[in-house]
């Protein structure tokens, strides 16, 4: 009845022009949503000094003052950001525990001079930044990426111990399940099956994508598709139509979908090991450039001005951030993670100070869409509303400067090490 009702709402605010920026004229005008999720960066740490924002440049390490030092984007050094790793990090809300990782002392207090990031900081500045979007969960990359397409992770709080991640890991993989006090408990094999986005995108017709790197059968050498295709760890899609028909290899075919005018109602972009941002070993500076490709040729296209485009990073890779993150369930918040709203209607020059996490995405696609909540995390999460403004005339989008261009991309081989933390 409630959503009914809301449906009847939205069609009569269609009809009289009369409704607020965060009401029903987002229905009518945006007609597609891209996730763009890249790993391991936390808002002080790359997005250091940004105008508007909530950065520092020092921190606390169990007392010290730490003056926040200069790091290269494709710094080879892989910091702890486990779940354990978090609540060493947050030492109570604290935030003064980064220290305790591993690598030179007092390393993890460090951000990338934003000479490194051009193409971040434009569009950030361009449209709307976020500093306080926090991870869903106080941990790595398996179960963020879960929060993405489901606003859960079945209890899991850890990356599996093996990779692929997900239904096509061995027999002897497991992933851990969360523990009290900051601690884990005995794993499960990381094939789980609950309801996702897609599965109610399916029963509305609403299409969607999941542009990720190949799983490489059989595992003899290492891809990114083996830890970030989230839909692998989901059995019934692993297992059904929508693994051929929806999750799509390589992700650079993104690129040249989009150009030949194909481009899905939702899609999520996960990038390859080396535009990921992600430190270690086979990092890049790739990254800026690999998002900016993707923004670019979205907005060349015919599908700009119905499009909105959410780009974050999956969790804090272990570096310092100053916030501490709100509590809200034994999964998390984790800690603060960049968020940019691209869009013809995002609040442009704006900051965004309200909170926002992953399975924010899920409930902003449940508004356009007019689609029932899965009742998991996306029923409390925000809705974005603030970083829009419905009653901007889209303007045409300016492309980009990048350093490497689509081509590149398209044509660069999958590489490097798995993330085990």
């Amino acid at each position: 009845m409630v959503r009914s009702l809301s449906a009847l709402a939205v069609l009569l605010c269609v009809l009289l022009a009369g409704c607020s920026s965060s009401g029903a004229p987002r229905v009518a005008k945006v007609q597609h949503i891209i996730v763009i999720m890249q790993e391991n960066r936390s808002v002080d740490n790359l997005f250091n000094g940004f105008p508007g924002a909530d950065t520092v440049q020092s921190g606390m390490d169990h007392g010290t003052v730490v003056p926040l030092q200069p790091v290269d984007l494709d710094s080879q050094t892989d910091l702890d950001h486990s779940h354990t790793g978090f609540w060493g990090d947050r030492d109570h809300g604290k935030m003064d525990g980064f220290g305790h990782t591993a690598g030179p002392k007092d390393y993890a207090y460090s951000y990338v001079p934003a000479s490194e990031t051009v193409p971040y900081w434009t569009l950030a500045k361009t449209y709307t930044f976020g500093d306080r979007m926090f991870a869903s969960n106080s941990g790595p990359s398996f179960v963020a990426h879960q929060y993405m397409i489901a606003g859960q992770s079945g209890k899991t709080d850890e990356n599996p111990d093996g990779w692929p991640w997900g239904c096509d890991s061995a027999s002897n993989v497991t992933v851990k399940l969360i523990g009290p006090n900051g601690t884990d408990l005995p794993g499960i094999y990381p094939c789980l099956d609950y309801k996702t986005i897609a599965d109610v995108l399916d029963a509305r017709r609403v299409s969607w994508r999941y542009y990720a790197p190949a799983i490489n059968p059989p595992y003899a050498h290492y891809s990114s598709g083996d830890i970030w295709s989230a839909f692998d760890a989901i059995r019934h899609i692993r297992y059904g139509p929508d693994w051929t028909n929806n999750v799509i290899s390589p992700n650079t075919r993104f690129l040249t979908d989009v150009q030949k005018g194909d481009l899905a109602q939702v899609t999520w972009i996960v990038p390859d090991w080396a535009y990921s941002d992600h430190p270690g070993k086979g990092a890049t500076t790739q990254g800026p450039d690999w998002v900016a490709s993707l923004v670019n040729a979205v907005g060349a296209s015919k599908f700009w001005d119905s499009t909105v485009i959410f780009i974050s990073w999956d969790d804090w890779g272990g570096w310092y951030d100053h916030v501490d993150p709100p509590q809200v369930d034994e999964m998390g918040y984790g800690f603060r993670v960049p968020l940019i709203v691209v869009s013809p209607f995002a609040r442009r020059g704006y900051v965004s100070h309200q909170v926002h996490e992953f399975s924010g995405f899920l409930r902003y696609t449940e508004e356009v869409f007019n689609l029932p909540s899965l009742g998991t995390r996306d029923a409390s999460a925000d809705d974005f509303s603030d970083c829009f403004d419905y009653s901007q005339t889209p303007q045409p989008y300016t492309q980009i400067q990048v350093k490497f261009t689509p081509g590149f991309f398209l044509h660069e081989a999958p590489t490097g090490p798995p993330d085990t933390d």
